[in-house]
């Protein structure tokens, strides 16, 4: 499918933090840049501190290229990029050292999650899409044969080679966006900045506001009310929704999928998680969508230093 959804976003930067506003010393000279733009389809944005825009122009052209070179791995809309290449031929020779670290993580969450996080559900997206697109819902032999090419087991990978058996496909969206996020910030690092605030579908802070606070997060409910704000310092956060991303016309068929069933996730509309890094936080944040409670403190057991923020539970 080359059709491009829209996605919600519940995870957003708080009013306060984008604007010195009346809690910042009336007197600061801080020079700050600030940015915008798109990463995996979704709108980015970027505040950084001591530097002006002018000053930042060098290091912004570089987060482009970055993004740009990142995207060619893991975006699904572009014919010529990694995961595009893999998921069309089944195989991908010299993976980047980039995709083989999100499949390195991402197996790992896979087994900490009890198969709940599983990127081959891609063959479920396309065959919703498709259905949707007609008017209709998947009838139950079309679900069975997509079912059958869905488990992380049809994956095989080494620095050499990426495999996809029973013609699986995969989607690294529940991740990317997060482990994008950390680049970019690793990037910002690099250049010696302290004080930022990364929004790339996922959100990592470093540093603190011009006033010496931390950076300020607001994590929407589903009907766009606040259900929390926080603060955040040299960490990462992530919201995942069912259907922060619809497939159908009734808003019923969202984007986050149980392997187990090939269904939508319908227990927790909403889940937030902080931690240390936003690939972490995205992936565990997209798996607990279809995982009891339990299981779910089963998994925050094996990471160190991740913490639910927020669980909404799904009513119809």
């Amino acid at each position: 499918m080359t059709h491009k959804f829209t996605r919600r976003r519940f995870l957003t930067i708080s009013a306060a933090a984008m604007t010195l506003g009346s809690q910042a010393p009336a007197a600061s000279t801080i020079a700050e840049a600030t940015w915008r733009g798109t990463a995996l389809g979704a709108g980015a944005s970027m505040r950084l501190l001591g530097l002006s825009n002018a000053e930042a122009a060098p290091i912004l052209a570089e987060v482009e290229g970055e993004l740009a070179r990142l995207e060619d791995i893991f975006s699904l809309y572009r014919a010529g990029s990694e995961i595009s290449r893999l998921n069309e031929t089944g195989a991908l020779d010299a993976p980047s050292p980039d995709l083989l670290e999100v499949l390195s993580l991402s197996d790992r969450l896979n087994r900490a999650t009890e198969g709940a996080f599983d990127p081959t559900v891609q063959p479920l997206f396309r065959l919703y899409a498709k259905s949707a697109a007609a008017g209709r819902e998947p009838d139950t032999s079309e679900l069975t044969r997509a079912m059958a090419k869905v488990g992380w087991h049809n994956i095989a990978f080494d620095a050499a080679r990426v495999t996809l058996g029973n013609q699986a496909a995969i989607t690294l969206n529940g991740i990317a966006q997060g482990y994008i996020t950390d680049r970019i910030a690793a990037l910002l690092t690099r250049h010696g900045l302290r004080d930022i605030l990364i929004d790339m579908g996922e959100i990592a802070a470093r540093g603190r506001r011009p006033d010496g606070s931390d950076w300020r997060v607001a994590i929407s409910q589903p009907d766009g009310t606040i259900l929390r704000r926080l603060r955040l310092s040299d960490r990462a956060m992530a919201t995942s929704a069912p259907l922060g991303t619809v497939l159908d016309i009734n808003g019923k068929t969202g984007h986050i999928f149980n392997a187990r069933h090939g269904r939508t996730a319908k227990d927790f509309a909403l889940i937030t998680l902080s931690a240390p890094s936003a690939a972490l936080a995205d992936g565990l944040s997209t798996a607990f969508c279809a995982m009891p409670m339990k299981s779910q403190q089963n998994a925050l057991s094996v990471f160190a230093d991740v913490r639910l923020e927020a669980r909404v539970k799904y009513t119809t």
